[in-house]
């Protein structure tokens, strides 16, 4: 029996079965990358944990514990929406867009593949992010099972936004400017290190219903006690936002396809 009649060719098998393919060809194409995206990850991640620091010489112990517990989002944001679109955006200039399209596999697999290698390379500069907020800062954490759903969730929202807007954005000076004026806002205008008390009320509300601060609030439910509240709710906005930046890249790919 040929190896063809061997491949599942409809349902879940088959999708699951091209997801598996199409991750290895992701980290095939990004071989020589990835360990270049990594360090910049790890030195980024770990140049905003102690950035606070040099501005806020005596920090109170509650502001510490925001700041540590925010580090975590603060380091998986860029990866998603600034390296990633970049990623998807250099894929055209170098020709292979079309081709990777152009693979025997449904759509959709191709945005979770890529999603997938990113929230992986994530993960490693936040933990030492935190790890090393944590030292900076004098804080203990109280770290709880509800880290791995967080992290994942967290990380996976960034990708997917950030795989949304690299295949709906074709022009790289867009992009890069689009990726940096997100980076931008969450750094200075989003409750994500800072209690939302610091911030004017119409902000709050406006961010309560966008991702960036929910993921804030997941993972520091995760790390601490007593800090935060409506997680649930914070939950289902991230899920929500991952959603529809998975639906949306997948429906992009598929209509250009």
């Amino acid at each position: 029996m040929s190896a063809t009649a061997l491949a599942p060719r409809h349902g879940a098998a088959r999708w699951w079965s091209s997801y598996r393919h199409m991750l290895r060809f992701e980290l095939a194409s990004q071989r020589q990358w990835l360990p270049f995206m990594l360090i910049i990850q790890i030195l980024l991640s770990a140049g905003m944990a102690v950035l606070y620091g040099f501005y806020l010489p005596a920090i109170p112990p509650q502001l510490a514990a925001f700041i540590v517990t925010g580090t975590p989002a603060l380091a998986l944001i860029p990866i998603g929406l600034m390296s990633l679109p970049n990623v998807i955006v250099n894929r055209r200039i170098a020709g292979n867009y079309d081709f990777v399209r152009s693979l025997p596999v449904p759509r959709g697999t191709e945005v979770a593949a890529t999603a997938t290698v990113f929230t992986l390379l994530a993960i490693p500069g936040m933990v030492i992010a935190l790890a090393l907020a944590s030292w900076r800062y004098g804080i203990t954490l109280h770290i709880s099972p509800l880290i791995v759903p967080a992290v994942l969730l967290t990380s996976l929202m960034a990708t997917s936004v950030g795989a949304a807007l690299g295949h709906g954005i074709s022009n790289p000076m867009l992009i890069n400017l689009v990726g940096n004026l997100l980076t931008f806002a969450v750094l200075l205008f989003t409750p994500v290190v800072f209690p939302p008390a610091q911030y004017p009320a119409w902000l709050v509300h406006l961010h309560e219903g966008l991702p960036f601060y929910n993921m804030a609030v997941v993972l520091r439910d995760a790390l601490s006690t007593g800090l935060v509240a409506h997680v649930g709710r914070s939950y289902a906005i991230l899920l929500g936002w991952t959603a529809a930046g998975l639906g949306v890249s997948s429906w992009i790919v598929s209509r250009r396809g």
